[in-house]
């Protein structure tokens, strides 16, 4: 053994072990190399042909903290839904955490159009109080809100639809979101 490592030593000194090591050393990092980013066994694919390809369109619910439950949050998600497997437009919900008044649900609101969301959608007293006040300051935005209709006292706002809550909320809900997707084009 000795012997072995005396005569390994000798090749390394001069240049031909310079030439050695720095091969040894390439060798090694080629290894670790391919060890690290080589990918796995398979060969890459396309992507899923089954995907949803969505459109450049936000369509945002605004809720209660409880989020989306049983009643009218959740007939309200199932008629968005309805129109994004029509449409191909993305939706999403966010419910307003904390107190549940007009003054707190306004942040949510304004992160909504901040998010480009092009329609917003509210369920709720406060919810749908801020998108009522709201609505005529953002006219490029179109609001949906649940619940009975105010009589004029919603600003005058033509970009706000009101739906009633009721047996038939999934349906009018999605050709409230149709319509509005057709507005913006």
């Amino acid at each position: 053994m000795r012997r072995l490592l005396d005569g390994s030593a000798g090749l390394l000194r001069g240049r031909r072990g310079t030439w050695a090591g720095a091969g040894a050393v390439l060798v090694v990092c080629a290894v670790v190399s391919a060890w690290l980013f080589g990918g796995g066994d398979e060969a890459a694919s396309p992507p899923d042909a089954r995907a949803r390809q969505y459109r450049d369109f936000d369509a945002c619910l605004l809720t209660g903290e409880d989020g989306i439950v049983a009643g009218t949050p959740a007939a309200v998600w199932q008629g968005m839904q309805r129109a994004s497997g029509d449409k191909r437009i993305r939706v999403t919900h966010v419910p307003v955490m904390g107190e549940q008044s007009a003054v707190n649900a306004l942040p949510h609101l304004n992160g909504l159009i901040q998010r480009d969301c092009e329609v917003v959608l509210a369920t709720g007293p406060a919810q749908t109080e801020t998108v009522r006040k709201a609505a005529s300051g953002h006219p490029r935005v179109r609001f949906v809100v649940v619940g009975p209709a105010t009589g004029g006292r919603d600003g005058g706002a033509g970009n706000l639809t009101v739906v009633a809550p009721g047996d038939g909320l999934p349906d009018e809900v999605a050709e409230a979101v149709r319509r509005a997707v057709k507005s913006v084009q």
